[in-house]
């Protein structure tokens, strides 16, 4: 069966790859897109339809992400009032809310981790005591046995 299963699992990756390989041959190039400065001025919604475009609300510019940091400096924008991605997300409350939910997700993965380790260990408990009565009941049986013999 392991067989059958990595030989399936192929045949779907050569197939996937076949399809994207013919999708992008058949797309056209797109225009270059319009840079972030130009879009300044203008609304936040029309700024971030290029997704390297920062959108900050006081000054209305619409300026290139700095990719080089991870988050933007507030001599660019302040993080309450960036937006990127979606006007309506508040980009301070997105870091906060990635960051919450990245650590829940570590929680979640650690105590996971935990109890799949102590139902194992619980698991060879089990079995160790299985093996024990086994071999218990193994040595009674020599036992008698022998017991019979020398009788």
């Amino acid at each position: 069966m392991p067989g059958l299963c990595g030989a399936s699992v192929l045949v779907f990756t050569f197939i996937l790859h076949g399809i994207t390989a013919a999708e992008a041959q058949a797309t056209t190039p797109s225009p270059a897109p319009v840079p972030c400065a130009f879009r300044s001025n203008t609304s936040c919604s029309e700024c971030l339809q290029n997704v390297t475009c920062l959108w900050c609300i006081p000054t209305q510019q619409c300026i290139d992400y700095p990719v080089r940091d991870i988050l933007p400096d507030k001599s660019v924008c302040p993080l309450s009032d960036a937006r990127w991605g979606l006007c309506w997300v508040n980009f301070q409350i997105l870091i906060i809310a990635m960051s919450v939910l990245g650590g829940i997700l570590l929680i979640a993965l650690i105590v996971f981790l935990l109890f799949c380790c102590k139902c194992e260990r619980i698991g060879n408990k089990r079995e160790d005591a299985k093996a024990e009565r086994q071999a218990r009941a193994r040595k009674a049986r020599q036992k008698e046995n022998r017991n019979a013999d020398e009788a």
